[in-house]
């Protein structure tokens, strides 16, 4: 096996994964192991047994069933497992789905809530490093112990309508939902909030019947290929979790999806009311603190507020003054949410938030980290913005020479050309491409472990985004085309490409090596190996690394991405 490849030409792209490791995919077989002597890893394989192949999935995405159907089945499979639809009504659910700001929504809702001193559930996708993440009680993964308990007596559970057609068992996600269930129901939770996978009509927690309340955050374009190509299309995915007499709050959204949400609460007799901005709630008070940095968080922080104040009144909590009565919008035909002055609880639940991967800085000596999944073009806009604040915060007062990085991956059926033309106005010195994987080694932990693409798949994808990246450069310079210095190494251009400056990596470590050069005092890895370091312009490109009085490094582009790279760089999230 080639342990030294840390850069990859064009020429052996295809060839790579092959000389490095043999893409196993998922087993074709595992027994069931007892719970009693079964460990955590163990059931997190046999989790990801119920992951799609990549070549059935593509069969699927050509010959998609009736999604109806498929959340009749959803039913069934809870049925299955021994609870009824109605059950699910215990658990006071809020239920939140958007395209961009709806976990960071949940996120602060569930802090926020806690506050009061209630039991808190919150099921959230995907996760950064340990897919216990997933299902939290009280703002905590449940506990490994905790989780192979709950995963085994599902399993087995399941496992008892086996049949010949093998549909006995959920796949992957819908899995987790009904175990996110079961926990907060054994655990008696006072609340779940519940995020949304995908879509909303559709997406398997939608078998809510009767949530206490619904949440809509920012609509965008994203997952097209599921839920349709215009953000019209999208809005009426995402209003399918409306329900009848459950109330339900949005963010201001284009006149377009608005209007969709606005008839698909009307047909579905929900009451719909549209948040006031954040600063509405401000005025007379003082200023709110959030946890999470970036303007945009003022949105969903305005959302988190009204889906805490609705579920407190509908549990009969009357610690809260009302400013403003709701009115009609004469504009937006929809009545404005309640304008009142957040409590304590929710002014310290609002600072207190934290949801790792999203607009979250990693201070480490001489290396800055900013970590955000933004994945769509306006969570990306978003993410820019965030970024070039957070360097005019963190400018160093010595000065000196400082180096800004773009560590980059896109997957599924995003735009990768949109999304980089985006950060361009960044100015990074170095743009850096790599998978989704965190080592090139075939026992990556079972949490990391993605089935869905093959290995030759997402290599092939950050080639190609690196072609975008130079097609960008070469745009941008223009007639000075060819008085750029030297390709570095292991990097393939097309031809005559201006980008000089960008890297494609096998994993996420070896891209975390090259680019922190030891200067992360948490991130130590052996040292880079000689085949990288023996080019001339690798070595110069390392040097500037390791001299620069300051490294900013973007990572952006994809959760599983910013989850990568947390593993590496907080080894405590993996224990």
């Amino acid at each position: 096996m080639m342990k030294t490849a840390r850069c990859l030409p064009w020429p052996v792209a295809e060839k790579w994964w092959e000389a490095t490791m043999a893409w196993k995919g998922p087993p074709r077989s595992a027994h069931a192991h007892e719970a009693k002597t079964a460990s955590f890893q163990d059931a997190v394989r046999m989790l990801n047994t119920l992951q799609t192949n990549a070549s059935y999935l593509e069969q699927v995405k050509r010959q998609r069933g009736d999604p109806q159907a498929q959340l009749e089945a959803m039913e069934v499979y809870l049925a299955r497992s021994g609870l009824q639809v109605e059950d699910l009504n215990q658990l006071n659910i809020i239920h939140v789905t958007g395209t961009k700001g709806k976990g960071s929504t949940c996120a602060f809702a569930e802090r926020i809530l806690r506050n009061y001193g209630l039991k808190t559930g919150f099921f959230s996708s995907p996760h950064l490093v340990q897919v216990r993440e997933r299902i939290r009680i009280n703002g905590k993964p449940i506990s490994p112990e905790l989780f192979t308990k709950h995963f085994w007596r599902l399993y087995h559970q399941l496992e008892e309508f086996k049949d010949d057609s093998h549909i006995s068992m959920p796949a992957y996600f819908r899995f987790l939902t009904l175990m996110a269930f079961h926990v907060f129901l054994q655990e008696k939770v006072d609340l779940a909030v519940v995020e949304v996978g995908i879509g909303g009509a559709y997406d398997c927690t939608n078998i809510i019947r009767k949530p206490v309340v619904c949440g809509v955050s920012s609509l965008g374009i994203d997952h097209t290929s599921l839920l349709g190509d215009t953000v019209e299309k999208i809005a009426w995915q995402k209003g399918g979790i409306f329900k009848p007499g459950v109330p339900a709050f949005t963010v201001l959204q284009p006149e377009g999806p608005l209007a969709v949400l606005r008839d698909r609460a009307q047909q579905t007799s929900c009451p719909l009311y549209l948040c006031p901005p954040l600063e509405a709630l401000e005025e007379g008070g003082l200023p709110l603190t959030l946890g999470l940095e970036g303007d945009h968080q003022r949105s969903n922080a305005a959302l988190a507020l009204q889906l805490a104040h609705c579920w407190l009144e509908q549990q009969g909590h009357q610690d809260i003054q009302e400013l403003k009565v709701s009115r009609p919008s004469i504009r937006w035909q929809l009545p404005l949410a309640p304008v009142f002055h957040p409590t304590s609880h929710m002014r310290h639940g609002l600072r207190d938030t934290e949801w790792p991967g999203r607009t979250q800085v990693l201070r480490r000596g001489p290396v800055t980290w900013y970590l955000d999944g933004a994945h769509t073009a306006s969570s990306v806009q978003a993410c820019v913005r965030w970024y070039c604040q957070s360097l005019q915060r963190n400018k160093r007062p010595s000065g000196g020479s400082q180096v800004h990085v773009l560590l980059f991956n896109s997957t599924g059926d995003r735009d990768p050309a949109v999304l980089l033309k985006l950060l361009q106005p960044c100015q990074f010195d170095y743009a850096v491409f790599c998978p989704n994987l965190t080592e090139v080694s075939s026992t990556e932990n079972a949490d990391q472990q993605n089935f869905t693409v093959t290995l030759d798949q997402v290599l092939l994808r950050c080639l190609q985004h690196q072609q975008h990246w130079s097609c960008l450069g070469e745009k941008q310079a223009g007639p000075d085309l060819w008085s750029s210095p030297a390709p570095e190494p292991g990097a393939w251009h097309p031809p005559h490409s201006a980008s000089t400056n960008s890297l494609v990596f096998s994993c996420i470590s070896h891209a975390l090596q090259w680019i922190s050069q030891g200067r992360d005092p948490i991130f130590q890895p052996p040292s880079p190996p000689r085949s990288l370091l023996s080019h001339p312009t690798a070595s110069s490109g390392a040097s500037i690394l390791r001299e620069a009085a300051a490294i900013h490094v973007l990572v952006t582009g994809s959760l599983h991405l910013v989850g990568g790279v947390l593993k590496l760089l907080e080894p405590s999230l993996s224990q």
